[in-house]
């Protein structure tokens, strides 16, 4: 006679596994429509910056820059596009320019490389300034103080003069806090 009341005693474990793996399957099966519908969606917001980064924009013009003059400070204005928001002609930054000789530029963006304050020139003492840590900056934009927290000097950005008079500078960011010039995406 056969005992029926007893089970095999390995048939609760697999039927859990098979259960569980059967749920497992379905959940996947049910939720891949979905979950990359919302990856699709949320694409904007995923990807990378389009704050066009290393974008080339027109600043001023020759004639705005005295050769040799103190560096001037001018606005960085380009269209911005954020996720799904597209806003034509905002401001993304700002840059100082200096005429050196002739059409030489030399173009370094505003913000300090330490901790990302925006850095003033003094006229007086023809240097940068953060006001956030004090730190001074050469024209040629190299620290001059040896204990500055500043990592590196100012970030310099390309510049050139088109059709003999438009100064175009390529803007970039880059990171702030780390020795080394990493740009920022």
């Amino acid at each position: 006679m056969q005992d029926t009341g007893t089970m095999d005693p390995g048939s609760g474990r697999r039927g859990f596994l098979k259960a569980a793996a059967a749920v497992g399957l379905g959940a996947a099966a049910i939720l891949t429509a979905p979950l990359a519908g919302l990856r699709v969606w949320l694409a904007p917001l995923l990807g990378r910056s389009t704050e066009r980064a290393g974008r080339w924009v027109r600043v001023t013009s020759l004639a705005a820059l005295p050769e040799d003059g103190p560096p001037r400070r001018f606005p960085i204005v380009t269209d911005h596009v954020n996720a799904w928001t597209r806003s034509p002609a905002v401001p993304v930054g700002a840059v100082f320019v200096r005429r050196t000789e002739g059409t030489r530029l030399e173009v370094f963006n505003v913000v300090c490389p330490h901790a990302g304050c925006l850095v003033d020139y003094t006229p007086g003492s023809q240097q940068f300034l953060c006001p956030c840590h004090n730190s001074t900056f050469a024209l040629d934009g190299h620290v001059n103080d040896p204990n500055s927290p500043s990592p590196r000097g100012l970030d310099p950005l390309e510049a050139e003069v088109r059709d003999g008079s438009d100064v175009w500078v390529r803007f970039q960011n880059f990171r702030v806090g780390v020795k080394e010039r990493i740009p920022e995406s």
